[in-house]
């Protein structure tokens, strides 16, 4: 992953700089990872870890507003450390990368606690929009991650959820699950952030879901995309 700065962060406008932990084992990855966000003015990379135990020690010291959290780490595993990080500070967002896709890989990633959840190797734009989703109180899943959930889980029952939504709420949700933050949704829809969090809230009501990773599941289970 190799610095570029022709991508943005789209973080709400006065927000302070984020204060960023890296954990991951590979230093040719953590080099990369370190370059890539150094690049962007509002971030400020704190400290890096290279084991599961070492980075819930250092979190715990340093407590950092972000940590990008790889999953395969030696002595405690990615999934264990965001567990114990956010147990004890759960206001500090986690952003995972994972180059696992099996089913048991994937749900355990996605009770971990983490916030947003990245494919390793994923472009720089997509990584800052996970962080931007992730600051911005929504949570972040891979198109890749989410599509193979969908592939591994049962037909559902049909329902009627889905008909209840406008065609803006529509246009939204189909954005969601492109992985776009509300800023990002806001900018392409030519909308100002509140009225997207307004459809956002919209969308789970009527669908009936908790956060925007269910919504994603919800439309891609019913063919909106």
């Amino acid at each position: 992953m190799s610095p570029d700065t022709s991508h943005t962060l789209n973080l709400p406008t006065g927000a302070s700089r984020l204060r960023v932990l890296i954990v991951e084992d590979d230093p040719m990855m953590q080099l990369g990872l370190e370059q890539s966000l150094m690049a962007h003015p509002q971030l400020e990379i704190v400290g890096q870890a290279e084991d599961g135990y070492l980075g819930v020690q250092a979190a715990l010291k340093l407590k950092p507003d972000l940590v990008v959290m790889d999953i395969g780490l030696p002595r405690l595993d990615g999934i264990a450390a965001t567990q114990q990080i956010k147990a004890v500070l759960p206001e500090t967002h986690v952003v995972m990368l994972t180059s696992h896709k099996t089913e048991t890989e994937i749900i355990a990633a996605l009770s971990s606690g983490a916030d947003a959840y990245c494919i390793k190797g994923a472009s720089v734009e997509r990584l800052l929009s996970a962080i931007a989703a992730a600051v911005d109180g929504a949570a972040y899943l891979d198109p890749q991650i989410a599509r193979q959930v969908i592939d591994n889980l049962k037909p559902p029952s049909p329902t009627n959820n889905v008909a209840n939504l406008s065609g803006r709420e529509l246009e939204v949700l189909k954005l969601m699950v492109e992985g776009l933050s509300n800023p990002e949704i806001a900018e392409k829809l030519y909308l100002s952030p509140n009225t997207v969090k307004t459809h956002v809230r919209g969308i789970m009501n009527k669908l009936a879901v908790d956060d925007r990773v269910q919504a994603a599941v919800v439309a891609l289970r019913s063919g909106l995309v």
